[in-house]
């Protein structure tokens, strides 16, 4: 008699594979999800760091900090960036998440003003 080999596989094997993906999908996409969100807030961070650069290049040269519109605001896909209460020795650097980026709403809006005053704290 002939034992037949069978060369592929049962029923149950794929199902355990099928579970194992699922549990490590379950685990690492909100992980990755929230390494991609802090990646970008640092973009935001760094962004709003040049911004206040170039704010006091612009109050060296003239006799007030500059407004979003003379200042001119960094491009981004995920947060706005904008100048408040700017005036003659005060200004509020402000990034607010947008798009894709609003689940990381504990951290948004990023503020930054004349005094290195970081807000968020948490988030910094």
């Amino acid at each position: 008699m002939k034992v037949k080999i069978s060369a592929g596989f049962t029923l149950i094997e794929l199902m355990i594979v099928v579970a194992i993906v699922g549990i490590i999908a379950v685990i690492a996409v909100p992980s990755y999800q929230k390494q991609i969100s802090g990646s970008r807030r640092n973009d935001a961070k760094q962004s709003l760091l040049l911004l206040q650069l170039r704010q006091e290049a612009y109050r060296l040269e003239n006799d007030q900090y500059a407004n979003t519109a003379t200042l001119g605001m960094p491009a981004s896909d995920y947060y706005t960036f904008t100048v408040e209460d700017d005036g003659v020795t005060t200004y509020t650097l402000k990034a607010t998440a947008k798009g894709s980026q609003m689940s990381d709403a504990l951290c948004s809006p990023l503020t930054l003003d004349q005094s290195m005053n970081k807000a968020p704290a948490g988030c910094w």
